[in-house]
């Protein structure tokens, strides 16, 4: 039985395709589009996943979709009342929604009667993204995000195939909106910019706590809800202005004139940052932390569970998922590579499957590699086509068909200081690269970090990178070894390995690590053992394949991404690209 899942029309649109309760395909739409965070139907990914999932267009009968007009139909009502620019938007996204089977219909070439659409709450849908998808039997879960069917955050436990609410935070309050109102305070406006000032975070100092902790109202102890004090933000008056109808998604100003007031005059993106700024950005992020670890905390004891799953843009918080494990209690935390609201096509589809239609599960996220793949004749083919354009770049092209030897040839390159663009297998589903569409370079240079900035990804000089570690020497470098396969925890670098791998080494003492094993990437694996053969480290610095865009899907974007960008190498599959620097 195929149920397709989607994401459509709000940021990061998506699709995905499950098979008889197992995940075959996932995908974003930006990555066939090019354009971050791309809001709008998913048509391209809704046709991809489809086809991926060797379905043919007569076994599609159920379409899921992480949105149900009638959650909170009267605190709605009330600020529809109240807001009448808030109640036309909610009616024109309604008439898309309604809408929403026809329009698959016609991207998949179907009849629409022969489409059943199940509407899914959004925040069901992102816990069921966690939990169905998580190998844990029973686990509370935690939902938090912006906004999604007038909530914020939904808390519970899963057992089984059924999840089971146990309370919501509704409009207005949020604590992604408190983020996002922040981060466009801070002089980052575009969609999805929160995780910059996640980094910012660690170069200043929470000395502005108190006045944050005025922002976010949240009593310690035995409760799980928080408030807004509604003076600092926009959104609950007249309606941020949003963007949802296709290309890259917009939102307007969240923050007050009384927040201006409070904290000072805002930054402009082109204006400098300052000390105040760095302050800001640590008293945001520490506000934040205290008050998601003290609800997960109380979730602990009164569900006393010891395994947690967690969802939402929230979760994409590394920072306070590092830091779980050792202050709420929690032995064990899932949090899928999607975790925010590209993840809700799975949760609708999964939920469907499991909590509404009966189904057990069988199915666990083990690794991030659903989208599309492409194999060395297609590779092989395209370099052929670009060989002029190639070879005037000054390179070389190789075919590698020993996997030994590719591995100790990269590796070597990357111990020798160069820029690597590796691009093999599928696709990974979520915003990291994982080892399948990444760029790698030697973790132990510190120079690195402001090779890559500057010269590569053309991005800001605060920003970290990310180590990715043989799971089995977690332990040795991190203060951790709890896995983090999909780059989502944050763990202090122990003292003594601070100097070994700098370029990965944040400011503050941290990396955002990914751990890699062999049954869930054998090739990344063979790679980073081969590295750590040649030099001793078992780490990879690992930056996504790309540079100001989306993540590259194909390997033609990968070849102009390494032209583009002056990369030194690139390992397309087996096939080797060497810019002059290596012949010979």
């Amino acid at each position: 039985m195929l149920i397709l899942g989607i994401n459509a029309y709000h940021g990061d649109a998506s699709a995905c395709s499950v098979v008889d309760g197992n995940l075959a395909a996932a995908a974003e739409e930006e990555r066939f589009t090019r354009i971050k965070h791309t809001a709008g139907f998913p048509g391209e990914a809704l046709r991809y996943v489809v086809e991926a999932s060797g379905a043919g267009k007569g076994d599609i009968r159920i379409l899921a979709i992480a949105r149900n007009p009638w959650a909170r139909i009267l605190s709605k009502a009330l600020y529809a009342f109240r807001m009448p620019s808030l109640a036309r938007n909610r009616i024109g996204a309604q008439s898309r929604f309604a809408a929403i089977g026809e329009e698959a219909a016609r991207a998949l070439g179907v009849p629409s009667t022969q489409i059943e659409v199940r509407r899914v709450e959004h925040h069901k849908a992102h816990m069921a993204s966690a939990f169905m998808v998580s190998p844990f039997d029973e686990a509370a879960v935690f939902s938090v995000d912006g906004l999604g069917d007038f909530a914020s955050a939904m808390w519970g436990v899963g057992r089984g195939n059924r999840l089971h609410p146990m309370g919501a935070v509704a409009f207005p309050h949020s604590l992604g909106i408190y983020y996002t109102a922040l981060t466009q305070y801070l002089g980052f406006p575009k969609y999805g910019d929160e995780y910059k000032v996640m980094g910012l975070a660690s170069y200043g100092q929470p000395e502005m706590l108190d006045e944050f902790r005025r922002i976010v109202i949240a009593r310690n102890g035995g409760r799980m809800n928080f408030e807004l004090d509604p003076d600092y933000f926009t959104h609950h008056v007249g309606g941020a202005e949003m963007s949802w109808d296709g290309g890259e998604p917009t939102i307007g100003r969240l923050y007050s004139e009384h927040l201006v007031k409070r904290l000072g005059k805002a930054r402009a993106a082109s204006e400098p940052i300052e000390d105040r700024h760095y302050a800001i950005a640590s008293s945001l992020q520490r506000r934040l932390e205290e008050v998601v670890l003290d609800r997960l905390r109380t979730l602990r004891k009164i569900t006393g569970m010891r395994k947690l799953c967690l969802a939402g843009g929230v979760a994409f918080n590394c920072v306070v998922n590092g830091k779980i494990l050792e202050q709420t209690g929690f032995d064990e935390v899932y949090v899928q590579s999607a975790a925010g609201d590209a993840g809700l096509a799975i949760g609708a589809a999964m939920y469907v499957w499991h909590h509404e239609l009966g189904n057990p599960r069988r199915f666990i996220m083990e690794h991030s590699y659903w989208g599309p793949e492409y194999g060395d004749a297609q590779i092989g083919a395209l370099l052929d086509s670009a060989r002029g354009e190639i070879e005037r770049e000054g390179c070389e092209i190789a075919k590698i068909d020993n996997e030994a030897e590719l591995y100790r040839r990269t590796a070597a390159a990357i111990a020798d200081g160069k820029v690597v663009g590796w691009f093999q297998g599928r696709m990974e589903w979520g915003p990291r690269a994982l080892g399948n569409r990444s760029i790698l370079a030697d973790p132990r240079r510190p120079e690195m970090r402001d090779i890559l900035n500057a010269k590569i990804k053309r991005r800001e000089m605060f920003r970290p990178f990310a180590p990715s570690i043989l799971e089995e020497a977690t332990g040795e470098y991190f203060s951790q070894s709890y896995p983090s396969p999909f780059m989502l925890m944050a763990y202090p670098v122990r003292p003594e390995k601070r100097a070994v791998i700098p370029a990965t080494t944040h400011i503050d003492g941290t990396g955002r690590l990914q751990t890699v094993s062999g049954s869930q990437n054998q090739r990344y694996y063979g790679l980073i053992s081969e590295f750590r053969r040649q030099t001793g480290v078992p780490v990879l610095l690992n930056t996504s394949f790309n540079e100001n865009e989306p993540v590259v899907c194909k390997p033609e974007e990968a070849l102009n991404c390494f032209i583009r960008t002056k990369m030194d190498v690139l390992v397309l599959g087996s096939y080797i690209v060497t810019r002059p620097s290596l012949v010979g």
